[in-house]
This record gives structure tokens, sequence and C-alpha cells, in this order.
């Protein structure tokens, strides 16, 4: 696996060179990092320029070397060298940087930017990715928003800095202007488990989950259901939530009653544990927006003396590993992850080789219920 998270951060990888003494680049400031585009833009030169400040001074004029480097003060600039790697590979030599009026080469390599990392579905969905990447002679660089726009930002402004070949992306707020953007740039761009207009997508019909879900407790005489979700919610959660809603209507049973956390972790799954036992009446059935709330509320309904299934019905959503492996084996929606990550990725790759020529298309997979003993 290659990560950008400690990158990102400003750390070095293993391996990676520091830059040599009799050129020690800029020194860290008090003040936050800024990217080379900002410094160029600051001194009124090329970002080529501003690269051959960093790496070939002699090949710059004194006085725009003596800009540049007055603008890299201002800003805080500091050298991520191992993104310069992004470029040349691990353990390659170091590239001549582009000059004015010359790109500097294309990376071999896509960013994998995801939402949570931490989260088993979301690396399961960028390891697919990546050996379709790999397989095609590009490295992969698995990233994490977080789920902050701002985060979502800096991170697709790197790989456009960087001149990586393509993004695979699970969006926060990645909207037209902002793929548009990319594309002009030379970038591929490819949305992960959301839809999008004029743009090559890969997704799960999450509707169709949580309509599977809901049928399968209605079948279990579980009408009175619950939905647990987190905070932020992003869009396939909702569209799990509208599923099963739809479903339980359609059955002439009541409205869906949803609790929202703090996160989709496990720990929020036991503490909402607590909030279903504390409704009236306690529902029998419950329908979580991931694997981990089921997991967690699962455990943390066990260890109260509450029976599960028999009392209340879990069904978890992903089917992640850990699911088999809960206090009681978990009932979920699995969602074929990996297979998710290797058809966006292979719709990247046909962009990029395409070109103009290349017509976006919407690929939609469908999920499938998975029983066992909670639900």
């Amino acid at each position: 696996m290659t990560t950008f998270r400690d990158h990102v951060r400003g750390g070095l990888p293993r391996g990676t060179r520091q830059p040599a003494k009799t050129d020690p680049g800029p020194t860290r400031s008090a003040l936050p990092q800024s990217s080379i585009r900002e410094v160029a833009k600051r001194a009124g030169v090329s970002v080529g320029t501003v690269s051959n400040v960093l790496n070939r001074p002699d090949l710059v004029a004194e006085a725009t070397r003596d800009r540049v480097r007055a603008a890299i003060d201002e800003l805080g600039f500091v050298r991520n060298e191992s993104a310069r790697r992004l470029r040349t590979g691990p353990d390659g030599p170091d590239e001549p940087e582009a000059s004015e009026g010359r790109r500097s080469p294309r990376a071999r390599a896509f960013g994998v930017i995801v939402e949570d990392l931490a989260n088993p579905y979301a690396t399961d969905v960028a390891r697919g990715a990546e050996l379709t990447l790999n397989a095609a002679g590009y490295e992969a660089f698995w990233l994490t928003t977080d789920h902050s726009p701002d985060k979502e930002r800096r991170l697709l402004e790197l790989l456009e800095d960087q001149r990586a070949t393509g993004v695979v992306v699970i969006p926060v707020c990645l909207k037209a202007d902002g793929i548009a953007r990319l594309r002009a740039a030379g970038m591929s761009v490819v949305l992960l488990d959301r839809a999008g207009d004029q743009v090559c997508s890969a997704q799960v019909d999450h509707m169709v989950g949580g309509d599977i879900a809901a049928a399968h407790l209605l079948e279990l005489g579980r009408d009175d259901m619950v939905f647990v979700t987190g905070r932020p919610e992003p869009q396939p959660c909702l569209e799990r939530r509208d599923g099963a809603a739809r479903t339980l209507a359609k059955a002439g049973g009541g409205e869906l009653v949803t609790l929202t956390q703090e996160a989709l972790t496990v720990g929020e799954g036991r503490a909402a544990a607590h909030r279903v036992l504390a409704l009236s009446p306690v529902p029998t059935g419950v329908f979580c927006a991931n694997d981990l709330l089921a997991v967690g509320l699962v455990n943390e309904l066990i260890r109260l003396g509450v029976r599960v299934p028999e009392d209340i019905a879990v069904i978890g959503y992903d089917d992640i590993e850990l699911a088999a492996g809960a206090a009681v084996p978990l009932t979920t929606i699995r969602q074929p992850r990996r297979e998710l990550g290797m058809e966006a990725a292979e719709l990247a790759l046909a962009e990029t080789a395409e070109g103009a020529r290349h017509e976006h298309r919407q690929i939609i997979l469908a999920p499938e219920l998975v029983i066992r003993e909670s639900a």
C-alpha cells in the first residue's frame, strides 16, 4: 500500500532523501504551508521556474531567484520532497524540472481519495482501485479527506500540482467546476460511490440495499424498525435510509425512526444501543447504516442482557470482515467493495487512454443480503 497521509502532513517516508546540504531549500516558517502554485503566482513566474529555483537555481536569473525566494518567505512555503517523488518513483533519478514554457512529465500515478481510511470499507475500495492501477503500470496514492471539504480541496490541488495522471475520488463537495478544472489540467476524474453529470462514476445501488434490509426485517415480523446512522451522513447512507423507509411505507408500516450518532464507528454503535433501549416502545428491529455501527450496537446489547435476535434483530451494511466476528455474527447487506474500486479504476484508465474520444459511463453495482445470526 502506498499512502500520502504522512506526506500531506509534511512527514518524509522511509527512504526519502533530504535536500542536499549545498541547496537546503527554504526552511519551515511559522506560517502555514502553501502550494508551489501560490508561490509562482506571488512571484509572477511559472510553476516550472519555482521548481528550478528549488532544485536547479543556476538555471534561473538572479533577479528572478530573489523574487521567488521572497515569495517563499512571505507565504511560508515548505518544500514537499516526498511529493516530488510522486513524479520520479521511490528509487528513480532526479528528473530535470520543467523550464518556463515546458511542463514537467506527467506522473504515472493516480490519487485514490476516500473519506476515512480507518473504515475497512474505504480500505477495501482503495485496495481494489490500487490492484487495477498497478496492473496497468501506475502507482496508487491513498488519501483521506476525513469528510473535510477543505482537506479535499488541498488534496486535489496537491495531485494537480504534481501532475498526477488522474484521481478516483469519493467526493465530499467536489462539483462540476472542480472536475472541469482537474480535466483542464490533464487529469482524468472518476467519482466513487456517487453519481455525477458529465463524469464517469462507479457506485452501488444503496436504495435497493435499504429496500433489502427493511424487507428482511419485515419478513421476520419486525415492522417497528429503527435506522441508526452517523454524522456527517454521506449520500449513500441517506439512500439506504430512503430505501428502507420506502419499503416500510409500502408494507403499511409506520414512519422509520432515525437515530443519528456522532460518527459511523463501533463506539457510536455502542452508544446507540442505549438510545435504542430508551425508546418507547423498544423497537424489535434495527437497521444500521454500516457494519461498524451494527457491530458496536450488537455487542453492547448482548452486554446489557438483550437477546439478539430474539428481542432485537439487527442488520448492518457493507459486510466487512469484522461483521462475521461480532458477539452475534452480523446479518448485513454486502456491497462489492473491492469490485467497486476496480471498476472505478478501469473507468479512469479508459478516460486517460481515450482522451477526447472518451464517453463517460456510469456503473451501478448491486448489493445483496448476507444472512447470519443477528437477524
